[in-house]
């Protein structure tokens, strides 16, 4: 069964959204091509979607180190687990094995359970850090044009 977006799955961080929606697209297209037991369009999805969930986690894991996070370490852990277990189907495509169905049901109950769990957490403290990365540079472009006026 497709993963169908809703607003309950919305961070309110629009880049996070955007990836976590890329990711709901690639596991929805692995179910598909399961339908027609194409392994190698299968390999092909699963190969993209481990790629793009990886750089993900990465641009997540920065964000909260950049929002000083404090529960970033354990977020990154379940990350690993993920990974890890995620590497295992991999494997198991790349053998031949027909693990789509269960691939398909534990990428979309994680992706669902951890944007909904283990994401929540992470939001308010990235948010007020981007809210402050913001100001910051509108403060630094406001005395660059006080400075400007000066040197015409």
């Amino acid at each position: 069964m497709p993963i169908n977006w809703s607003v309950d799955l919305d961070t309110g961080i629009e880049v996070i959204d955007h990836q976590h929606r890329q990711i709901v697209d690639y596991i929805n297209q692995l179910e598909a091509a399961n339908v027609t037991k194409d392994m190698a369009k299968i390999k092909e999805i699963v190969d993209a979607c481990v790629d793009y969930t990886l750089s993900h986690f990465a641009f997540e894991e920065s964000l909260q180190e950049e929002a000083g996070y404090k529960y970033c370490k354990p977020h990154k852990k379940v990350h690993e687990l993920f990974t890890r277990k995620v590497a295992e189907y991999q494997q198991r495509v790349d053998m031949g094995d027909d693990v789509v169905d269960e691939l398909h049901g534990m990428l979309s109950r994680w992706l669902v359970n951890h944007i909904k769990r283990d994401d929540a957490d992470y939001v308010s403290a990235v948010k007020a850090n981007m809210v402050d990365i913001i100001k910051e540079k509108e403060e630094k472009q406001e005395t660059k044009g006080w400075f400007s006026r000066f040197f015409k």
